[in-house]
């Protein structure tokens, strides 16, 4: 993720002094945005060409003076003649924000596209590359968001001193805001007006006085293969709610931030050789944590029930009491599966999907899976790239088909995934030197069936190290 060239705020200018150099299109398109605050706006061109009819501005239809810029907060110039050269000049003399329209090089700040339901405003800013792309996410945020938003903020806002009184900082002030933003009766009683919303609000309030600080929430979150966008919608609200995020080590820091800024983050990773935290200490963290009153996501790497260690977590929270929830995610088999097109079940040839983890399989899981793959059935074996290839050989000597299809997904979901693809018998022979990263590896004959043709070959690849 790139670093920000520009850090976006919001700028003060109730009754404060706009000034706009240029009479035209881009200027008018400048006014229309910027009336749509309290500042006061002032239109400075030699010729008026655009219609500013209709907006709150003053006109100036004359050459600019530099008293033009006194008590002035932005400047904004929409003119490539020598009124807009004199502007830009004593703008920066002056040392007052300039904006110079299509010329990113020359602004001090951009305009972003913006999503008006005052107060709540949404800026988005392409830092002057990309407007276009800027204005059309405006657009499909705007679909998402209610026109009832602002009446919203407002209700919260006038009943700040109400719920200071009532409820102390902390968590259970900022529940009583969550639930106030979100609750279907609140959101009602605001299209009956102002007074009927506040009286919602009122008993949301007492409601909240009344049971204290909810108790503590444990929610499992799954992360998917790594990618931020295969994040569901509802790990997202999980984050955005979590006091507390306790994170794997492959949990990408994308997913992370995430959560909401002053969230407390708590790394629990671990790693082959190494672990930060035994199972045990995570079972107790989780539990402590619950038992102050902290909302805790327990951010895993795809799909917590998968591979997670959940099943020992959920044990100690229900031992203890503690409520829980659990939101699935991608797992890394159907990520690899999506990346290489292949279709794990497939009619006629493959009629189930298997789910193992090949890091210290005994010799009985491996003769029960070449019996399965020798079904037809998929197998998906997780944990397994160090010993892949002894994996492989003792599949062969249990009766697996040497020549049967076996996919290779390193960082599967990721940018820098790779694949690799061969037989099982070219697997046992070795000498494969697999990307740094997280393996899914595929055997079975629907394996076949898939999308390989950017995957390195077994035997090309073992030529290649030899």
């Amino acid at each position: 993720m790139g670093a920000l060239e520009t850090f976006p705020l919001s700028y003060k200018v109730k009754g404060q002094r706009i000034v706009i150099v240029g009479g035209g299109d881009e200027a008018l398109n400048k006014a229309r945005l910027i009336t749509k605050t309290t500042a006061q706006v002032v239109i400075i061109a030699s010729q008026i060409e655009a219609d500013f009819s209709g907006l709150p501005v003053t006109i100036l239809a004359r050459p600019f003076a530099p008293a033009d810029l006194d008590r002035a907060v932005l400047v904004f110039v929409a003119d490539d003649g020598d009124d807009g050269a004199l502007a830009q000049q004593i703008a920066r003399e002056r040392r007052i924000p300039l904006n110079v329209v299509d010329v990113p090089d020359a602004c001090d700040f951009y305009t972003p596209s913006i999503i008006d339901r005052a107060p709540i405003t949404i800026a988005i800013s392409s830092e002057g590359n990309a407007p276009v792309l800027a204005r059309l996410l405006r657009a499909h945020i705007e679909t998402l968001l209610s026109p009832q938003m602002g009446a919203l903020a407002r209700l919260a806002g006038r009943m700040r001193d109400q719920v200071a009184s009532v409820l102390a900082e902390g968590p259970g002030r900022r529940r009583y805001y969550e639930d106030l933003v979100t609750a279907p009766e609140v959101e009602r009683a605001l299209q009956s007006g102002p007074d009927a919303a506040r009286k919602a609000a009122e008993l949301l309030l007492d409601r909240h006085a009344r049971e204290g600080t909810a108790a503590g929430l444990v929610t499992l979150v799954g992360a998917g293969p790594g990618a931020a966008d295969l994040l569901t919608l509802r790990a997202q609200r999980a984050l955005q709610a979590a006091d507390v995020i306790v994170h794997d080590q492959l949990v990408p820091e994308a997913v992370i931030e995430m959560g909401r800024r002053d969230a407390e983050r708590i790394a629990v990773g671990k790693a082959k050789g190494h672990h930060s935290f035994s199972q045990a200490q995570i079972n107790t963290l989780l539990v402590r944590l619950a038992r102050e009153g902290k909302q805790v996501v327990r951010l895993k790497s795809g799909d917590p029930m998968v591979f997670g260690r959940a099943g020992e977590e959920i044990a100690a929270l229900r031992k203890s009491g503690i409520a829980y929830a659990i939101v699935p995610g991608v797992t890394a088999a159907l990520a690899a599966a999506a990346d290489t097109a292949t279709p794990v079940t497939l009619r006629k040839v493959s009629s189930g999907f298997i789910v193992a983890t090949a890091h210290g399989a005994d010799d009985a899981d491996l003769q029960h899976w070449a019996a399965l793959a020798g079904s037809g059935m998929t197998m998906a074996l997780y944990m397994g790239k160090s010993v892949a290839s002894d994996v492989a050989r003792k599949l062969v000597e249990h009766g697996a088909g040497p020549q049967l299809s076996v996919g290779v997904v390193v960082n599967a979901g990721r940018p820098d995934r790779a694949f690799y693809r061969g037989t099982l018998g070219a697997l046992a022979q070795g000498h494969v030197a697999f990307a740094d990263g997280p393996a899914i590896i595929f055997v079975g004959e629907a394996i076949a069936a898939g999308d390989w043709n950017e995957a390195v070959a077994f035997a090309e690849h073992a030529a290649k190290v030899a």
